[in-house]
């Protein structure tokens, strides 16, 4: 499943559409034109008739050379800098497997993968950029009959420039959260069909972060379908919508949550809807641990799971002012989920207690509830947001994030396209180098031999 255990994904898990992308459906028209083109060469027998200057200095007959069954080897690597966390490998792999090859005259698919070379790393390798063209690290090489895997050029980069670009921001925000949890929260934007690749790009993402930094966080998704490929599923409580239902009391939304879901479902109250996250904070905690109390002290301990409230979650809109905030003057400090809304709904939370009218026996244990409740922050956080809560020591347990990780990093002066070159070409039974300007043949100690007939 990743670069850890060495396991590929099944190809019948990507649910390819394998007839139109044989057909060049899916691929920038150019590549249908290249390979119309080779193939009408090939029926006529063609030989080169031009002049090569790059193979002027070594004794080979040009003259000879079948052009319209060129073969080939071309790279694909990423530029983003400084490094790339790699995703989107194994449905490359799929891609190739399930579409190389070519149309007969009966128009009847040939497929050809068995006689494709190809090396690729595992989901889940750092890329590192060097800063030049010309030294790049590969992470794919196919050799082969151009025609038979030239249509699969557009597809193969698409699966690996968006599973990397989801890969490598969720590696970066892990890495500021500094161990915390993040929640993976993009789903709303982006179109439902990339749900399951974004899902295990993220998932790559976080098992990277665990072997590099020895921890052990959870993968946590919001849909089914971002845990499609890997086995999870999506988690969530309760949403502004649901509030509404319950006229806009949060805390009777919860108690209806939490007597009608099952107890393994966290209990995250969320509490920005009357822009008043303390007050929401606050009731929401003092209902459910009151209905809790009553249980425990009758040993009902298994159905007091149901009330036990793990978490509020903040996510004021970056233009608005908590009430629970006294103005300062700057929006920065002001607006939206900041680090002091946060301190202030930490505080409040350690000490609400003190303000219920509890029995001494109460007591203790409402004081262990309160504190134990955790602060998920969500709304506009990305690598440098997350920084800052961090270096001023915001008492934040989880971070949801979720435009950030599909953007394509242009803040930072980069971005995580693919790029395919041809490198060599067979001639007369030899290799030879053979790129555009500014490129060539390069090698990743990460490479692993692939025979695209024995993928599962």
């Amino acid at each position: 499943m990743s670069v850890f255990d060495k396991k590929r994904l099944p190809t019948t898990g990507f649910k390819l559409d394998g007839p139109r992308m044989c057909s060049g459906w899916y691929s920038d028209k150019y590549f249908s034109n290249i390979v119309a083109i080779l193939s009408d060469l090939a029926n006529q027998g063609y030989r080169f008739g031009g002049k090569c200057p790059d193979l002027s200095d070594v004794e080979v007959d040009l003259s000879q050379m079948d052009v319209g069954n060129s073969e080939v080897e071309m790279q694909f690597f990423t530029r983003r800098r400084p490094f790339a966390v790699v995703a989107g490998v194994d449905k490359a792999l799929a891609i190739l497997k399930l579409c190389s090859g070519y149309f007969d005259q009966n128009g009847q698919f040939i497929n050809k993968a068995d006689t494709i070379e190809v090396e690729a790393v595992h989901d889940g390798v750092q890329a590192p950029y060097e800063g030049e063209t010309t030294r790049v690290f590969p992470v794919l090489k196919v050799r082969g009959r151009y025609v038979d895997f030239a249509m699969l050029e557009t597809p193969v980069l698409g699966a690996l420039s968006r599973g990397t670009r989801v890969a490598t921001n969720v590696y970066e925000v892990l890495r500021a959260a500094r161990g915390k949890p993040v929640l993976f929260f993009p789903a709303r934007f982006d179109a439902h069909e990339v749900q399951a690749a974004d899902g295990y790009a993220y998932r790559i993402a976080v098992e990277l972060f665990n072997h590099t930094y020895g921890q052990s966080l959870g993968s946590f998704v919001s849909t089914d379908a971002q845990g499609d490929w890997w086995g999870g599923a999506g988690g969530g409580t309760v949403a502004h919508a649901a509030i509404a239902c319950f006229l806009g009391d949060t805390a009777e939304a919860m108690m209806a949550f939490a007597a009608t879901r099952p107890p393994e479902i966290p209990r995250i109250a969320l509490v920005d809807f009357k822009n008043d996250s303390v007050g929401d904070s606050l009731q929401s905690a003092q209902r459910l641990f009151l209905k809790y109390a009553e249980l425990v002290m009758s040993n009902r301990h298994e159905e007091a799971k149901r009330f036990k409230l793990f978490a509020v979650r903040l996510d004021t809109s970056g233009n608005v002012r908590d009430i629970s905030l006294p103005p300062i003057g700057d929006k920065k400090l002001d607006c939206g989920v900041n680090p002091r809304l946060v301190m202030v709904v930490r505080q409040a939370l350690d000490t609400a207690y003190e303000g219920w009218d509890l029995p001494f026996e109460f007591i203790g244990l409402a004081k262990t509830y309160c504190r134990e409740i955790k602060i998920v922050v969500s709304g506009g956080f990305n690598p440098e947001k997350i920084q800052r809560f961090e270096e001023l020591n915001t008492p934040v347990d989880i971070y949801g994030v979720g435009t950030y990780l599909l953007s394509n990093c242009d803040h930072c002066g980069t971005n995580t396209d693919f790029t395919a070159d041809i490198v060599r070409v067979k001639v007369n039974g030899r290799w030879y180098p053979m790129a555009k300007v500014g490129r060539r043949a390069c090698d990743n100690p990460h490479l692993e031999t692939v025979r695209l007939a024995e993928l599962p």
